[in-house]
């Protein structure tokens, strides 16, 4: 079974376009580069007129892997130089979670989905 790490913030709407490209260039890289990281994705949703909220998701083979890119604190959410200017929200922690795959999933569970 894989880890499944889980970032989120709220960020300035205006620059939700340009936030999404900065952490694909950054933290999805970075996660994509490590070894022991099995996939990496970015989700955004607008919560309002000046917010939105972006999630990051990474699936690890497992906790030695997570501790490669994060350090060792694992519950830390790592952050880059430029995310103060998009933040609105800075997180301190992260969220794991046992996890299958997304191409691990049954066929009975994707008819659910």
């Amino acid at each position: 079974m894989a880890i499944l790490r889980e970032w989120r913030a709220e960020i300035r709407r205006e620059l939700k376009d340009e936030y999404v490209e900065y952490v694909t260039a950054t933290g999805l890289a970075e996660y994509r580069g490590t070894e022991g990281n099995l996939a990496a994705v970015i989700a955004v949703r607008d919560l309002d007129a000046q917010r939105s909220e972006i999630v990051t998701l990474s699936w690890w083979k497992d906790e030695a892997s997570i501790k490669a890119f994060a350090g060792e604190d694992i519950s830390r959410a790592r952050y880059f130089p430029e995310d103060d200017r998009y933040l609105l929200t800075h997180p301190e922690t992260v969220q794991h979670y046992d996890s299958s795959m997304p191409s691990e999933s049954s066929e009975d569970e994707r008819m659910l989905i």
